[in-house]
């Protein structure tokens, strides 16, 4: 796992070496074995590149130059069973200088251009130099794993595998208010960064002399409600283990010490199980307790599964006041609000794994996207999608959803939502969620800033930017995971819980859970498969029985949170939330009303714990924005930073 900085040019000019070896000294974390910077000779191009060696250790140096100076390449990644492919590219004389995994992509683009790319396997994001045909080609993995960014600063494109490396080389930290209003930094590619747009998942993006181009490589395609019922279950359920477990043999390939992150649920118990049979070894399982309330500790789950691979149990106690003491420093990693704190603690677990010697790790990040594990997908498939299932229970269900929640659905609800819905000819359960939470901040909005937003109807502008053909003919319960997996994964469960908290201390996580070819063979299972009545996963949980504890088998979905805030309010965490919101932060703050936010917090003490509970992650995101301008010097166009990005890498 890497990190790198590149920048294209269409006319020959010199570069600004310092300013590109300061970008590179942002991403130390992401690589601190090596550090190189290559030019191209024409003058029209710079790759630089941090190293965390994994694999080929002694001789996986980046930037990759072709031997006849054609190419050159920097990967940000893991490209898993390359070893076959580099065994069909030899035998067709392709001649390799390195063991690196990395180099495969290099030969695999001069035979077949990006088309060659498309073989490619594991979680990477690759950046392209081609002097010949004077271009630099970005592509990111299928599910968006790994991050690239890019802008254009100056008449150049810059690409890095983080927007804190774009800043140190000159492009600037200005607010993109438009995207904060329209939710875009989470619904679509844009970020809070102005100018700054991620590379989305299956795709590429192209500098030429002729601009920037890009495009898709590859997409989810569910199965379609008019497919054949398949009626052998339990050959689904066989071939899901088989894949899982395939998926999990190719990614304990490395050359250092290698752990399990081990939350308590069933994904990544299920992961510490198949790589404990597959490796024929105990291994080192992570995890993370929060000592403060038992509601939110998962430690005792955990621990069974560890004992039931007799693998060597790490606990790591998490408390409010650890949680402030590396809030600021983990938000700066992570380059996007916390809306809760539990992303705070997954970077001090990864410190913890790091100070144990390890450098690989596995996880169970991406079982409930593939398989439809979230709740809301549940409570979907209750309301939109019951075909298959026992009526009787159908009905009981969506009874005891309609006396224990509020907040779906609501009268008062966006426009846009309504109008998608339309489109639909459904709900979307976490988008009618997403959209009340939302509504509720937007009521601590500065006036100007309503004002100047109002009508932007961000659901409208992420619907039309997606493939319908991916929507049209499918099931409910398919279209929301769909939906859910162009914006909030990529956007916010791969970077708050996976790259950017494990990349800090130079952790490189690997998700067997969203190999492409899970991924595919999850898809074209129909809904009952993944959800069924009151169960979740129900595919993925019935394929990994024998590797689970029966407790854990038949526990439900827990989600990974922290404890919130605003629940003990003498903790050291709150009280963070108090200075930053009482300082001048959030007086320089464009989006909120400095009196309204203050008001709520003088309220605060007298709400109830479950209404102190939901303004939590409302309060969290607040504090987030404040740190970020101030972290980051970011400012509304037109004023001044008070200091710069590249003096805070130095």
């Amino acid at each position: 796992m890497c990190g790198f900085i590149g920048v294209y040019q269409r006319n020959p000019a010199s570069f600004d070496d310092r300013a590109l070896l300061t970008a590179l000294t942002t991403l130390h974390h992401r690589g601190p074995d090596e550090r190189s910077l290559w030019h191209d000779p024409a003058g029209r191009a710079v790759l630089g590149h941090v190293r965390l060696s994994i694999i080929g250790l002694d001789n996986g140096k980046q930037p990759i130059v072709a031997d006849q100076g054609d190419i050159t390449l920097v990967v940000n990644g893991e490209l898993y069973d390359h070893e076959r492919i580099r065994r069909e590219l030899e035998a067709l004389g392709c001649q390799f200088k390195t063991d690196s995994d990395s180099e495969i992509a290099l030969h695999l683009y001069r035979r077949s251009g990006l088309a060659g790319l498309k073989q490619l396997r594991g979680e990477f994001a690759i950046l392209l130099f081609d002097r010949q045909r004077r271009l630099m080609l970005a592509v990111r993995d299928r599910m968006g794993i790994k991050p690239m960014f890019y802008a254009q600063h100056r008449g150049a494109w810059y690409f890095a595998s983080e927007i804190k490396a774009l800043l140190a080389a000159g492009v600037p930290a200005e607010w993109d208010e438009d995207a904060y209003a329209s939710r875009a930094f989470y619904l679509r590619d844009h970020t809070l960064f102005k100018g700054v747009r991620s590379v989305q998942p299956g795709c590429w993006v192209m500098a030429d002399s002729g601009g920037l181009h890009h495009g898709r490589y590859w997409d989810m395609e569910f199965a379609r409600q008019d497919a054949p019922d398949p009626s052998d279950e339990q050959g689904m359920i066989e071939a899901v283990r088989a894949a899982v477990e395939k998926s999990v043999r190719l990614r304990l390939r490395a050359d250092v010490p290698m752990g399990v992150y081990l939350s308590g649920g069933i994904d990544s118990s299920a992961m510490l199980g198949v790589a404990t049979q597959l490796s024929g070894q105990p291994l080192d399982a992570f995890n993370l307790s929060f000592t403060d309330m038992d509601d939110y500790d998962e430690n005792r789950f955990a621990r069974l599964a560890a004992e039931h691979n007799g693998a060597r149990f790490h606990t790591v106690a998490v408390s409010q006041d650890d949680l402030a003491d590396h809030f600021e420093q983990a938000l700066w990693h992570n380059e996007t609000p916390f809306f809760n704190a539990h992303g705070v603690a997954k970077y001090i677990l990864s410190q913890t794994v790091r100070d144990a010697g390890m450098k690989v790790v596995l996880t169970g990040e991406g079982a409930d996207e593939v398989f439809a594990g979230y709740p809301h997908f549940r409570r979907d498939m209750l309301l939109y999608n019951p075909e298959r299932q026992d009526p009787k229970l159908v009905t009981q269900l969506r009874q005891r959803i309609q006396e224990s929640e509020n907040g779906y659905q609501r009268p008062d609800m966006p426009q846009d939502i309504h109008w998608m819905v339309e489109q639909l000819s459904h709900g979307v359960s976490w988008l009618d969620n997403q959209a009340g939470w939302f509504k509720a901040l937007e009521a601590l909005y500065r006036k100007d800033f309503r004002e100047r937003f109002e009508g932007t109807d961000p659901y409208r502008q992420f619907y039309d930017r997606l493939d319908h053909r991916n929507l049209e003919g499918r099931d409910p319960v398919h279209k929301s995971m769909y939906l859910w997996a162009k914006s909030y994964l990529p956007n916010f469960v791969l970077t708050t819980l996976g790259d950017r908290m494990e990349m800090a201390h130079s952790i490189e996580g690997r998700v067997p859970l969203l190999d492409h070819h899970v991924v595919e063979l999850a898809c074209q299972m129909p809904v009952w498969m993944k959800v069924r009545g009151s169960t979740e996963k129900y595919v993925f949980r019935e394929a990994m029985k024998s590797y689970l504890p029966d407790a854990l088998y038949k526990r439900k979905k827990h989600y990974f949170r922290a404890p919130p805030a605003t629940l003990q309010q003498k903790g050291r965490l709150y009280q963070l939330v108090r200075d930053v919101l009482n300082g001048k932060e959030l007086d320089a703050l464009p989006f909120f009303d400095p009196a309204r936010v203050r008001d709520l917090l003088n309220r605060l003490p007298q709400l109830s714990a479950h209404e102190q509970g939901l303004l939590d992650p409302m309060l969290m995101e607040l504090t987030s924005l404040c740190l970020l301008q101030n972290r980051y010097s970011l400012r509304s166009s037109g004023s001044q930073p008070l200091w710069s990005a590249r003096e805070e890498a130095a």
